[in-house]
């Protein structure tokens, strides 16, 4: 008596990699079902869809959202690119919610996100390669470092032609001095901070920020191309206080004195570097970057946050300029410090 031959067949009958497919597919269609015989899919998330229509409207509005109570809109400025974020978890909980209602809601802000911050999601230097006339940095090295020559090392390694460093302390200056001397043949300590050129430095000066002592200095620097004013800047710390809010009026003030200076600038190609403790989307800065623009948003890598440094959420360590053409720009690796150090490199001869 012939024995019967059975085969039993697999879920599809691929391999494992097309029945894994399968199965996704499958867990798909059985989803887009549940959701298609789901009266309910409409009614469900209506708080889900007013929230992502608030947030939509913050960051549309975010200039008319008023700073006379604590500074509130200053603060919303500050952090504006993570609203992303809420977005991103709103969009998971409408599909676990299982709303129609709120995924469409969602979109609106992911939108205005998208036309606000989209551009800064990619790398604007790809295929700048070595172009430029000049290459600078900025870090804030914190008074507090612990090892101020291994800081000094790592900002001169990046190649950067001009250097400038924030919150020098009287007992670590010299060290930064010394470490810097067989790189950069030029500088000078103003206060509490310091420029470093490979280049003659001419018509250095202190810049008055109404602090009542030195944070701010200008240099004219004479490059190959030509004389460029440099300006190095720490403005005051801000605070976060749940009694006064964003405490920023000692910062704000400094601002506009600082624009004041850099509008009275007689030179016409003008490098802003340093530690501005804002965003270039806080209003109270307008003062500033209503003449300069800011190198991370026109030939960045990304949103180039620096601070803090081990987890940055900012950038408020910023590069900005004018009548000079932005090549590239990035944040460059740790250091002792509690910011990332920033460079960018710029083209001068913008005429050829």
């Amino acid at each position: 008596m012939a024995q019967q031959a059975y085969v039993t067949e697999t879920d599809d009958g691929g391999s494992g990699p097309e029945r894994r497919v399968t199965r996704f597919r499958r867990l798909v269609s059985r989803g887009v079902s549940g959701w298609r015989g789901d009266p309910r899919i409409w009614r469900r998330g209506l708080v889900l869809a007013a929230i992502a229509a608030v947030l939509a409207l913050v960051m549309v509005l975010h200039a008319q959202i008023p700073n006379r109570i604590g500074n509130l809109g200053s603060l919303t400025e500050t952090f504006l690119p993570w609203i992303g974020v809420l977005v991103v978890l709103l969009l998971l909980l409408a599909l676990v919610r299982r709303s129609a209602t709120a995924l469409i809601a969602v979109v609106l802000p992911g939108a205005v996100w998208l036309n606000l911050f989209g551009g800064l999601l990619f790398d604007k230097a790809e295929g700048a390669g070595t172009s430029g006339d000049l290459t600078v940095a900025t870090h804030n090295v914190n008074a507090d470092n612990a090892d101020p020559s291994g800081t000094a090392r790592d900002v001169a390694a990046s190649g950067a032609d001009v250097v400038a460093l924030e919150e020098l302390s009287t007992s670590a200056a010299p060290v930064y001095v010394k470490a810097l001397a067989s790189t950069y043949r030029y500088h000078s300590v103003q206060g509490t901070v310091g420029l470093w050129s490979k280049y003659p430095m001419t018509g250095v000066k202190s810049v008055d920020i109404k602090l009542g002592w030195t944070r701010a200095m200008r240099a004219a620097v004479d490059t190959p191309e030509g004389a460029v004013a440099v300006y190095v800047a720490h403005l005051p710390s801000v605070r976060v206080k749940l009694e006064a809010g964003f405490t920023a009026r000692q910062r704000d003030t400094s601002a506009d004195a600082l624009g004041e200076a850099i509008a009275d600038e007689p030179l016409s190609r003008k490098i802003l570097l340093g530690d501005l403790n804002g965003t270039m989307n806080d209003r109270s800065l307008n003062g500033v970057t209503s003449q300069l623009r800011s190198t991370q948003g026109a030939a960045g890598n990304g949103f180039g946050f620096s601070w803090p440094a081990a987890f940055p959420m900012a950038r408020i360590d910023q590069i900005m300029v004018k009548d000079v053409e932005p090549i590239t720009s990035w944040t460059l690796p740790r250091t002792g410090s509690d910011h990332l150090p920033v460079a960018a490199r710029v083209k001068l001869d913008t005429d050829s």
